[in-house]
């Protein structure tokens, strides 16, 4: 199970042009839009990267509020190959990553497997990543599940992390996932 205490979102290159060719695009973010309210709502910190923003562009500007930590730039896939992500990973003692973003199939999927060889309880948003070819998104996910990853919703995983009907966030929860 997922906790407050041991969770860290990481939100991986929700950038520019890129982000809008993904399939379906406006759902991936409403439901990144849900994932970011409710981990906040729930005191679970995040961490965002960035793909060559030189030429790929920033973060999104409707995610923009809930960053609080300089988005981390990086141009290995895989989020782990950059140093400094790795860095503030470690920073936090966090060993429960859940990951978002795009795309599902080069920067999630790699940014996973990175995570599982470091020893990390590692969780993808299947409804939180997306990539353009919607059949690249269906076999990454399927073979990051054979690989040992947790699959879940954004609703199932703000849910687990609750926990509880009587925790202060519960109201908050519920009407972010309304």
């Amino acid at each position: 199970m997922l906790t407050k205490d041991n969770a860290i979102l990481v939100f991986i290159d929700v950038q520019g042009k890129l982000s809008e060719r993904v399939e379906d695009s406006e759902a991936l973010f409403e439901n990144l839009r849900r994932l970011l309210k409710g981990v906040t709502a729930l005191d679970v910190p995040v961490l965002v990267t960035e793909q060559i923003p030189e030429k790929l562009g920033p973060t999104r500007e409707e995610f923009q509020e809930f960053i609080t930590e300089p988005p981390i730039s990086k141009s290995s896939f895989g989020c782990c190959g950059e140093p400094a992500f790795f860095q503030a990973l470690e920073k936090t003692g966090r060993k429960q990553v859940i990951l978002c973003g795009i795309e599902t199939h080069v920067c999630v999927y790699q940014t996973a497997l990175q995570l599982l060889a470091t020893d990390h309880e590692v969780t993808v948003v299947t409804d939180a990543v997306s990539s353009r070819d919607p059949a690249n998104k269906t076999l990454a996910l399927r073979r990051l599940e054979n690989e040992g990853i947790q699959l879940t919703g954004t609703e199932m995983l703000l849910f687990e992390i609750l926990g509880d009907a009587k925790d202060p966030a519960f109201k908050s929860i519920l009407n972010i996932v309304k």
